[in-house]
């Protein structure tokens, strides 16, 4: 069964790592799919992101990573995914992921959305917290990948913390 992980992962945090590590286990496929959304302003390009990806998910063979734009929906039948891979932190994500679920099951019938609880030393966990915390200059080495640390030092001219 092929599952797609779709999100900005702008950028991918140890959180969503989880996730993808654990769908790993569960699939026979995990693409992790970076949607290139025109209404938001990313502090990674889109490529950036693919190789970010690609280096922390490098130790996991059917784990496949790409780019894609449109409906997740259209995506995951070009790819012949069977499974849409959602991280649940709170309710609060529960209300959001649960109504597009909904929303993608009423595209196609076919294709289910799995939810995985993010393990307890994540569920605070966000890209956007990520980057906030970056932004006024603090230490995110606990909270991305090493060389992901290092990208976003860079972005916000940290050299202290490089």
């Amino acid at each position: 069964m092929i599952a797609i992980y779709p999100g900005s992962f702008d950028p991918i945090t140890l959180g969503h790592l989880d996730i993808i590590e654990r769908g790993s286990r569960l699939f026979k496929q995990v693409i992790v799919a970076v949607l290139r959304n025109p209404n938001k302003t990313p502090l990674f390009t889109v490529e950036k992101r693919l190789e970010q990806i690609s280096l922390s998910t490098q130790h996991l063979p059917n784990v496949r990573v790409d780019s894609f734009d449109g409906l997740t929906v259209k995506y995951a039948q070009i790819q012949q995914a069977q499974v849409l891979l959602r991280g649940l932190r709170a309710v609060s994500d529960f209300e959001i992921e649960l109504q597009m679920a909904h929303t993608n099951n009423t595209l196609s019938t076919e294709i289910e959305t799995v939810f995985l609880a993010t393990s307890n030393e994540y569920s605070f966990l966000s890209s956007s917290v990520v980057k906030e915390i970056a932004r006024f200059g603090g230490s995110v080495d606990h909270l991305v990948p090493p060389h992901i640390a290092l990208d976003i030092y860079q972005c916000y001219n940290l050299k202290s913390l490089i």
